[in-house]
């Protein structure tokens, strides 16, 4: 089955699912993501034929995906009872990756129709909710626990907000909650700006809203918000130390580039 069910920026689940399936094909992944394998042949039985089928150049989305998840380790380890929203989820397996303990309470949303694949491809679990929504409705945020720590995980989604959604997105959590950890990366302004002519993104029809040259200013947004921490991307270690050569090379080349190596931020913040 191919992605035609899905519309505008819910096609680029694919891509970002494409590149965790073709990680987990080698002989030392970065991530690791036996369901993304699975998920994908299952979405389009064809994804890997052709001249581009089996390019792992799309391995700074994996990256990124391990940086998500590594924070996302430490913090349930310190808090065992905490809610997790994992906004705009796609088709990341996130959940089966991290196991959390039956302690915290998992809730995965993206629209209703990405929500009926996951349900078709992905197995369920205890202590663990999709909802089938846009994250910019905030009235499912009624449906979540108050009163224990939040950990917010927004991958691959700030960028295709406007700054006023996101912002009321991010302190709406900040307000329903006593503490917690955000989670999100970022594009600079100048990938915003000339979004509309990136070609996968006119692929899938679709366009940044958003962008920050310096994502740590997004503290601002709440008094109680502050600036953790950011996470490499296009020049992490474990990039150059597990993609493939030829791979290796060509983002070594890309991070020459003024501005590339900061284009895309994983960042953190705690409240």
């Amino acid at each position: 089955m191919k992605d035609t069910e899905l519309v505008g920026a819910q096609k680029t689940l694919t891509p970002v699912l494409k590149a965790k399936a073709l990680d987990n094909r080698l002989p030392d992944p970065i991530l690791g993501d036996q369901y993304a394998e699975r998920v994908m042949r299952r979405l389009d039985p064809d994804y890997d034929n052709g001249r581009s089928g089996t390019s792992q150049m799309g391995l700074v989305a994996v990256v990124r995906a391990k940086a998500h998840d590594d924070w996302a380790r430490s913090f349930l380890a310190d808090h065992p009872d905490a809610v997790v929203l994992h906004l705009g989820c796609g088709l990341d397996a996130r959940v089966h990756r991290i196991d959390p303990p039956a302690t915290v309470d998992w809730y995965d949303l993206d629209y209703p129709a990405v929500i009926e694949l996951r349900k078709r491809f992905l197995p369920p679990r205890e202590h663990y909710t999709q909802i089938g929504s846009s994250v910019t409705d905030l009235t499912w945020l009624e449906r979540i626990p108050r009163g224990r720590p939040l950990l917010m995980i927004a991958e691959g989604l700030v960028p295709y907000l406007t700054e006023t959604e996101a912002r009321r997105l991010v302190t709406s959590g900040i307000d329903a909650f006593p503490t917690g950890q955000i989670q999100i990366d970022t594009v600079s302004v100048w990938a915003w700006r000339s979004s509309k002519w990136n070609p996968m993104l006119r692929k899938y029809d679709t366009q940044f809203n958003c962008g920050f040259n310096d994502p740590a200013t997004l503290a601002d947004w709440h008094p109680r918000l502050e600036y953790v921490d950011e996470a490499p991307m296009y020049d992490a270690p474990v990039l150059m130390a597990k993609a493939p050569p030829n791979i290796r090379r060509t983002y070594r080349l890309l991070n020459l580039l003024p501005g590339l190596k900061r284009s895309s931020r994983i960042v953190r913040f705690r409240f």
